[in-house]
């Protein structure tokens, strides 16, 4: 013990304290950490790494307060279920993280990417109007790019596209710009192309945000 007490005598009193103090600090950064990963993981799809709805919502709203020029982007893969159905759960498992990358990789670092359920994703992003067309007709090849599996073989892929910005649709509310998007979306549904909405779209019937009439939406307000 004497030595102990000796050992520690060398060291003035600023040091003892930061030393005491710096102990426990240790361990509740080590939680802290942890803990982060956790709710960072809350907020993750775990099948394709995406944003989930809340998370993607939260981030799509701060984007679209802060930019003239954004957009918001709904994507729908083209008959998925049947790819499930003709080649099991893990190739549409595959299907649905492949997309997710392309996604990613089309948005760029600084957009909002979402699954908000089944094969349905949203992007908010930068998307100058000089550029739109451009942009969207490259997303819909990069959607349309067949995904490889696992043991080899090769998946046909397609994604139907709709797109609504602030300018077209008068309004930043990100309920409003998905709704216009969702309709743009099914105007050109399997047609190859992305449709930009118009106001027009803004004001089609709906459900909880979602075109009234599309696939698994119910007039009690449960929307696919």
């Amino acid at each position: 013990m004497d030595s102990v007490l000796h050992a520690l005598g060398r060291f003035g009193p600023r040091t003892l304290l930061i030393t005491t103090v710096a102990v426990p600090l240790t361990g509740w950064a080590i939680h802290a950490v942890a803990l982060h990963k956790r709710l960072a993981a809350t907020r993750r799809d775990p099948l394709t790494g995406l944003l989930r709805r809340d998370a993607y919502t939260a981030r799509a709203r701060r984007l679209l307060a802060r930019r003239d020029d954004a957009a918001v982007v709904m994507v729908d893969v083209d008959r998925f279920k049947e790819i499930n159905d003709r080649l099991g759960h893990a190739a549409g498992d595959t299907v649905l993280a492949s997309i997710a990358a392309r996604l990613t990789a089309w948005a760029g670092p600084r957009a909002a990417v979402g699954r908000l359920g089944g094969d349905e994703f949203a992007v908010t992003l930068q998307l100058p109007a000089d550029y739109s067309e451009q942009r969207l007709a490259q997303l819909v090849r990069m959607l349309h790019t067949p995904v490889v599996l696992d043991d080899g073989r090769t998946v046909d892929v397609a994604a139907s596209v709709g797109a609504a910005t602030p300018t077209a649709v008068g309004s930043r509310d990100l309920s409003l710009l998905q709704r216009a998007a969702d309709a743009a979306l099914y105007d050109g549904k399997h047609s190859g192309r992305a449709v930009l909405a118009t106001a027009a779209h803004a004001s089609v019937p709906s459900v909880n945000g979602r075109r009234a009439g599309r696939p698994g939406t119910a007039v009690w307000g449960r929307a696919a």
